[in-house]
C-alpha cells in the first residue's frame, strides 16, 4: 500500500519540543524563530526529514507556519485547516491563527518587542517572503536574523535522513518533446528576459525539463534537486549522485553538467563574481540563494519560472496520456463504487478500510505507480474537515444514514488523476440532499462554462459559488487547481479561485471541485478534472470561446440529487455526462459491475 495511516504528529509532544527549541534560541541569543511548512524547494510535499512544522506542532496540513517567541507561540493556517489545526495541535502551546485574516507579518509587527531578534532559516523562506518579514520586523523595531543551521534541527534528535529516491527517465513518447528541445526552448526564454541564467528550485520544473521522474517525496514523482539553466549552453543539474543509475546518468550527462547539491551555492557565488545577471523567481526561491549571488557581486533579476507555464500547457502526447489514464482510472473507480454499495450493506466499513480497497482497485490495473495524494476518506463529521487525512487514531466507522466523502487519485506514467465523490449511505436527510444539489449546480456551471481567450480562473470562480451564495453558504478553498502530467497533482500557475489571476489556456488541466462543509455534521465535494479546450464557434455568436472537456469518468450519486432544484440544462448535463461514462468505461467492466453502472448512470 502506498498510503500509510500513521503519523509523527503528537500534540502532547508540542510543549516539550517547544521548550527545547526556546532553550536553543536562548543559547543563540534569539528572541524567536520561524518554522514554516516549506522545505528548500517550497513544494507542497516535503520529505520526513523536512517536516519540521509537523514535528514541532503536530500539524500535518500542507501549508502553514509557526512563530515561536520566548513567551508565546502561534501557528498560522488557511481556511482549509481551521478545524484540523485544533485537532492536531496543543492549543495551550500554539495559538491557532488564520493565515489570511491575520497574516504572520501583521501579527509579528504587533507582537514583537523593540530590539527583539527573530531567527529564520534563509533556505526555507522565499525572497519575497523574507522581504515581507523584514518589513514586519522593521515596523516593530525588531531584527530578522538569518541562521546558518536550522534551530529546529538542533533539537530534533531522531530526525530522519534526507531521501535518496531512485530517478527514472520519462520516455519521450509520454513527454511529447525531447529534453534537449525543451532545454533549448526554455533557455531562449531566459535570454529573452535579459538574464544570463535562471536558477530552477522547483523539482517538478526540473523533472519536466530533463524528462526524468523521481521518488523522493510521497505520491509525487519528484527528484529533489536544483538546476541552473543558462540562456545558452549546457545546464547544470545539482542532484545527489546516489539517486542515479548508470542509465539515468548517461541520459543526464548528455543534457547537463551533473553535480552534487553542495556545489550549488559556490556555483552561484562564482556567477556573482563574474558579474552575471541571474534570474530568480522571488516566490519560489530561497533567500539564501539570492544572497549567494548578491554577496559575490552579481545581479539578481526577478521573474517567474519560465517552465511553470510551459509545463502547464499539455502537448498532444500528454493530453492523450491524460485521457488514457482517466479511462483506466475511471474503470477502477467504477469497480470501487460498485463494491462500496454492496459492502456498506453487508457489514461495517471504516475510513481506512475503504481507502485501502480503493487503492487496491487502482493497483489491479497493473499501471499504478503511486497514489497522487493521501486519500481523503471521510465519514460523517470528518468530511466537514475539507482536507481531512485519516489516521489510525482518527479512523471512524461509516455510520448508517450519512454521507461519505472520498477524494483520491492515482499516478500513472501517462497521467495523474484526482477525483472526489460524495456517496449516500442509507437514507440521508433532506438538508444533505439540498446541500449536495447546490454543490452539483456549481460543478455543472464550471463544466459547461464558455469563456473568451484570456479569461482567468478568478473570473469564473463565482460560477461555482453563486447558488451556494444565494443560500447563504460558501466554501473556504479554491474551486480548482492545475494538475501535472505524471507530476504534481497540484500544479500551477493556473487555478480556479478568487486568487486565480493566470489566464486559462487550451491544454491546461484544472480540477472542478466546489464543496460545502457543515461543521460536526457532513461535508460534500464533487470533483472532476477538466481539460481546457481550444476556441470554437457558438451558434449565433460573434467570438469563438474556450471551454472544458471532462477527463474524469465516474458516476455522480443520483440518489443525492434533488431533481426539482436542477434546471432543464443542468438535468440534461447530468444525463449526457452519465451516458458518456457508461459508453466509455462500460466496455471495460465485468457483467456484475456493468449492471451496477447502468443503474448508477440511468437518466434522471
Amino acid at each position: 500500500m502506498f498510503q500509510t495511516f500513521d503519523s509523527m504528529n503528537d500534540p502532547f509532544a508540542g510543549s516539550a519540543r517547544c521548550a527545547a527549541l526556546r532553550q536553543d534560541l536562548a543559547r543563540r541569543k534569539l528572541d524567536g524563530f520561524l518554522v514554516p511548512r516549506a522545505d528548500a524547494h517550497q513544494g507542497e510535499y516535503v520529505p520526513p526529514s523536512d517536516a519540521r512544522l509537523e514535528w514541532l506542532t503536530g500539524f500535518a496540513g500542507s501549508a502553514g507556519i509557526a512563530v515561536v517567541l520566548a513567551d508565546e507561540a502561534a501557528i498560522f493556517v488557511d481556511g482549509r485547516y481551521t478545524i484540523q489545526v485544533r485537532e492536531q495541535v496543543d492549543t495551550q502551546v500554539f495559538t491557532p491563527m488564520h493565515l489570511t485574516e491575520c497574516p504572520p507579518t501583521q501579527w509579528l509587527a504587533k507582537t514583537l518587542k523593540p530590539g527583539a531578534r527573530l531567527g529564520y532559516d534563509p533556505t526555507l523562506h522565499t525572497i519575497s517572503g523574507t522581504r515581507r518579514l523584514k518589513a514586519a520586523c522593521l515596523a516593530a523595531g525588531a531584527e530578522l536574523v538569518a541562521v546558518a543551521d536550522n534551530a529546529v534541527d538542533a533539537v530534533w534528535e531522531d530526525r530522519p535522513v534526507p531521501p535518496l529516491g531512485a530517478v527514472a527517465v520519462h520516455a519521450d513518447a509520454l513527454a511529447g518533446e525531447a529534453a534537449s528541445d525543451k532545454i533549448a526552448r526554455m533557455g531562449a526564454k531566459v535570454g529573452d528576459a535579459g538574464a544570463d541564467a535562471f536558477v530552477l528550485t522547483q523539482p517538478d520544473s526540473i523533472a519536466w525539463l530533463f524528462n526524468i521522474r523521481g521518488s523522493d517525496v510521497a505520491h509525487t514523482p519528484l527528484p529533489l534537486s536544483f538546476a541552473i539553466l543558462p540562456a545558452k549552453g549546457k545546464p547544470r543539474l545539482f542532484i545527489d549522485g546516489r539517486k542515479l543509475s548508470n542509465a539515468v546518468r548517461d541520459h543526464l550527462v548528455g543534457l547537463a553538467e551533473v553535480e552534487e547539491p553542495v556545489g550549488l551555492v559556490p556555483a552561484l557565488a562564482e556567477m556573482g563574481r563574474a558579474g552575471a545577471s541571474v534570474m530568480l523567481d522571488p516566490d519560489w526561491t530561497g533567500d539564501a540563494l539570492a544572497s549567494a549571488v548578491l554577496g559575490a557581486g552579481g545581479t539578481i533579476r526577478e521573474g517567474a519560472d519560465p517552465i511553470t507555464r510551459a509545463k502547464a500547457v499539455k502537448n498532444d502526447a500528454e493530453i492523450a496520456g491524460a485521457r488514457a489514464a482517466h479511462l483506466r482510472d475511471g474503470a477502477a473507480y467504477a469497480r470501487f463504487l460498485a463494491w462500496f454499495d454492496r459492502a456498506v450493506l453487508d457489514g461495517p466499513l471504516d475510513e481506512i478500510g475503504v481507502a485501502e480497497r480503493l487503492e487496491a482497485f487502482r493497483a489491479e490495473t497493473g499501471a499504478l505507480r503511486e497514489i497522487s495524494f493521501d486519500s481523503i476518506s471521510a465519514a460523517g463529521p470528518n468530511a466537514a474537515i475539507c482536507h481531512y487525512r485519516v489516521e489510525r487514531k482518527s479512523n471512524r466507522p461509516i455510520p448508517p444514514d450519512s454521507l461519505f466523502l472520498i477524494d483520491s487519485g492515482g499516478q500513472y506514467e501517462d497521467g495523474t488523476t484526482d477525483i472526489t465523490r460524495t456517496l449516500a449511505v442509507g437514507s440521508v436527510s433532506d438538508e444533505m440532499k439540498r446541500h449536495f444539489t447546490l454543490v452539483l449546480k456549481g460543478h455543472i456551471a464550471i463544466a459547461t462554462a464558455r469563456f473568451p481567450v484570456g479569461t482567468t480562473g478568478a473570473q469564473i470562480d463565482a460560477l461555482a459559488r453563486i447558488d451556494l451564495w444565494r443560500a447563504g453558504l460558501d466554501f473556504d478553498h479554491g474551486t480548482g487547481h492545475g494538475v501535472g502530467s505524471y507530476l504534481s497533482v497540484h500544479e500551477g500557475p493556473q487555478r480556479i479561485a478568487k486568487t486565480g489571476h493566470v489566464a486559462l489556456d487550451p491544454g491546461m488541466i484544472v480540477s472542478n471541485e466546489p464543496g460545502y462543509y457543515k461543521a460536526d455534521s457532513h461535508g460534500i465535494r464533487i470533483e472532476n478534472l477538466e481539460l481546457v479546450t481550444g476556441p470554437s464557434e457558438i451558434d449565433g455568436g460573434e467570438r469563438p470561446m474556450l471551454g472544458f472537456e471532462a477527463l474524469t469518468l465516474a458516476p455522480i450519486d443520483r440518489r443525492l440529487m434533488v431533481k426539482a432544484m436542477l434546471s432543464d440544462e443542468e438535468h440534461a448535463w447530468v444525463d449526457r455526462y452519465h451516458a458518456r461514462v457508461l459508453a466509455e468505461i462500460g466496455p471495460l467492466m465485468d457483467d456484475e459491475t456493468t449492471e451496477w453502472l447502468r443503474a448508477a448512470t440511468a437518466p434522471l
